[in-house]
């Protein structure tokens, strides 16, 4: 069963899924994501625009801005901004301490900390000169609204050089009416009822992979505070082949040697706070697909929660989280969002999220991994040399961590609140020596192995 057609195309309504990330965003740091691109040369900000304003007809959402629906017509649409213009989105600045990365990087997390103008597509590209090394730099951020991990790289490749161009398509398209609003939502109630044995088997598998990974409870630590509105960025970077081989090793994923490194490490950070901690609950977000098109973008997220032991040798502790996200895997993936989306919202709409994201003692931290271009990409013709996450915190989780793979290349993001962790530099060289532990043969290489980016072999996170 179709849906009804405007007199300009289909409409493009929120998930539900993506309803859920407007609802996180509660806190003093906006819910949004973003990436550095590193590249060799510096960019112009006045070029990038120009191309860009080529490049994003293949994005629709890009140049669509978000409006609520009146009264029975159903969730949030996005619409063409008839007022679009590129240059509105992208901006130059100076690293305030040229040469400096940890400035580069400071003034990354605070650009994906700002939050985004509302009356236009929630995206900008910030082109930096002067970072360390020489070349250039570009933020890209986004809302989370906009879309997922998964989502944000298709965008991404949209925009590189040697993307396939979209086409304008008659750009801009009215909005829909309110009798087509109408009609549609009305279409989608219909359609809800018609799969209704689908979404109670969607109920079933949420509540299934619930019990499937349901992990003790995260321990009471100074882990979980609440947050402020300040955040610091600290980045490393690994060899991606390496960190396969000893996953595999191991019979587990490059996401595993990420969970147990970030256990490892955050283990001593709590036991240098005189804390004594057995096992840490991460919430590792789950993508229902493996990968999108720009054209469809959205959410379609669940979690995973990992028991994630702080104590044990590398190889014990890499075991043992091997063994328990195999384990997590086999559920469908993100089923557990068919309860988790419509608990969030609800739980908004009642006004007490703030209250329970800052109080929640389900999760100890965040840990994101995505698989990015497995070839360099460029960007103006300059080659991008570096691809860095950028996320934020929420709520008590104070520590996030996001890995993403470029080019042979598994760069690890440590976002902190320094207010509640101002041990973050520590935290980093701890994480550094975890990776290096467990990327030797036996689980015992000393520091500095990862120190320097290499080439790896391929991007198979398995």
């Amino acid at each position: 069963m179709r849906g009804p057609r405007t007199a300009t195309g289909r409409i493009d309504r929120t998930r539900s899924s993506d309803l859920m990330e407007l609802a996180v965003d509660r806190g003093p740091v906006p819910w949004q994501v973003g990436a550095v691109l590193r590249t060799v040369r510096e960019l112009d900000a006045d070029g990038l625009a120009r191309a860009l304003a080529d490049r994003v007809a293949a994005v629709p959402r890009l140049r669509r801005r978000l409006v609520r629906t009146p009264p029975l017509c159903g969730r949030p649409v996005w619409v063409d901004d008839a007022g679009f213009a590129v240059g509105r989105h992208v901006r130059a600045v100076r690293c305030p301490a040229p040469g400096d990365d940890d400035a580069l990087y400071d003034l990354a997390v605070g650009v994906v900390g700002t939050r985004l103008p509302s009356d236009r597509s929630p995206w900008a590209a910030v082109v930096v000169s002067g970072p360390a090394g020489g070349g250039g730099a570009v933020v890209l951020v986004m809302h989370h609204v906009l879309a997922d991990g998964i989502g944000g790289l298709a965008a991404l490749g949209a925009l590189v050089d040697g993307a396939p161009r979209g086409a304008d398509a008659g750009f801009p398209r009215r909005p829909p009416s309110t009798r087509e609003l109408f009609l549609d939502a009305l279409h989608e109630r219909l359609r809800s009822l018609a799969h209704l044995p689908r979404g109670l088997r969607r109920l079933r598998d949420g509540v299934a992979a619930l019990r499937a990974t349901r992990p003790p409870r995260a321990p009471r630590t100074s882990l979980n505070r609440p947050v402020g509105p300040r955040r610091a960025l600290r980045v490393l970077h690994t060899d991606l082949a390496t960190v396969r081989a000893a996953a595999h090793r191991h019979g587990g994923t490059v996401g595993d040697v990420v969970l147990t490194a970030v256990g490892g490490a955050l283990g001593a950070l709590t036991a240098r706070r005189g804390e004594t901690v057995g096992d840490l609950v991460v919430s590792v977000p789950v993508s229902a697909r493996r990968s999108t098109d720009p054209g469809r973008l959205g959410n379609a997220v669940g979690t995973l929660p990992v028991a994630v032991p702080t104590a044990g040798t590398p190889q014990q502790r890499l075991a043992a989280v091997a063994r328990r996200t195999a384990k997590g895997r086999a559920a469908p993936g993100a089923a557990s969002a068919a309860l988790l989306d419509p608990a969030f919202r609800l739980v908004a709409a009642a006004g007490v999220l703030p209250w329970l994201l800052d109080h929640q003692h389900l999760v100890s931290t965040v840990v994101t991994d995505l698989r990015g271009p497995a070839a360099p990409v460029a960007l103006l013709g300059t080659g991008v040399s570096a691809m860095v996450p950028v996320v934020s915190t929420v709520g008590d989780v104070p520590v996030v961590v996001a890995a993403l793979s470029y080019a042979g290349v598994l760069v690890l993001s440590v976002v902190a609140d320094p207010d509640t962790c101002p041990e973050l530099d520590r935290l980093v060289a701890d994480l550094r020596a975890e990776l290096d532990a467990l990327a030797g043969p036996d689980g015992t290489n000393g520091p500095g192995d990862l120190g320097e980016p290499g080439v790896g072999s391929g991007h198979d996170h398995s």
